[in-house]
């Protein structure tokens, strides 16, 4: 093969591979919000009590170890509906306490839906079509996060709910950087497992509607 052809293939195989990254992505994320919900839906109907802190962070924390050890096996695909199973299972009780505590309980949930459905939509539409490189959003994202975790344990300690509202807020600007630099990994292959670019979008919209439903609550709940 000339050095010409071997330019000319090494691009048209890149650009292959990344479509490939783009599609997998979006088709199991598509799959792992479908059995979240259903998770969660199970949850609200039987009436799932809360796990606890404790349970909750420690099997979200294991089973992404989990997931980012066998991503390049067959495994990590079960390992990523495990993932996304539990963390529907722990949203469910929180969905059934704003049902249960505002009157406009379903109205709420379905704007927090909503309004992330637009949020996560037009971001990764706007990344995928400028294809521009968002790769400098990473370590302010990270920093970010690291704040707004220290941030929220200090609301919840010293209960300060106006510092809790403060927290979400910021974790909806930083979900939204992080869908916009996970979507220009995979563009620019930064990203090339696609199990990994799932985990990174799904909690991303995870946080997204949790913090946007805590907002709404706060704001427009009704007793």
């Amino acid at each position: 093969m000339s050095q010409q052809q071997y330019a000319v293939t090494r691009p048209v195989e890149s650009v292959l591979a990344t479509n490939k990254v783009i599609r997998n992505t979006y088709l199991l994320l598509s799959m792992t919000l479908l059995f979240s919900a259903a998770t969660a839906g199970i949850a609200i109907v039987t009436n799932m009590p809360y796990l606890g802190p404790l349970i909750t962070l420690g099997g979200y924390i294991g089973l992404l170890i989990l997931t980012s050890a066998l991503r390049n096996s067959a495994w990590g695909l079960l390992s990523v509906f495990a993932l996304t199973g539990f963390m529907g299972l722990t949203l469910g009780p929180l969905i059934n306490a704003y049902l249960t505590y505002y009157s406009n309980g379903a109205e709420l949930v379905m704007l927090a839906m909503g309004g992330t459905g637009a949020i996560f939509l037009g971001l990764s539409s706007y990344t995928l079509t400028t294809r521009k490189d968002f790769s400098f959003l990473g370590g302010y994202v990270f920093v970010g996060m690291l704040v707004a975790i220290l941030a929220g344990i200090g609301a919840l300690v010293f209960g300060i709910p106006a510092l809790s509202l403060a927290v979400s807020a910021v974790v909806i600007m930083l979900m939204s950087g992080l869908i916009l630099y996970e979507t220009s990994e995979i563009i620019h292959g930064g990203e090339t497992n696609y199990i990994m670019a799932t985990v990174s979008l799904y909690v991303s919209i995870y946080n997204l509607f949790t913090s946007l439903l805590h907002l709404l609550g706060a704001f427009a709940g009704e007793d």
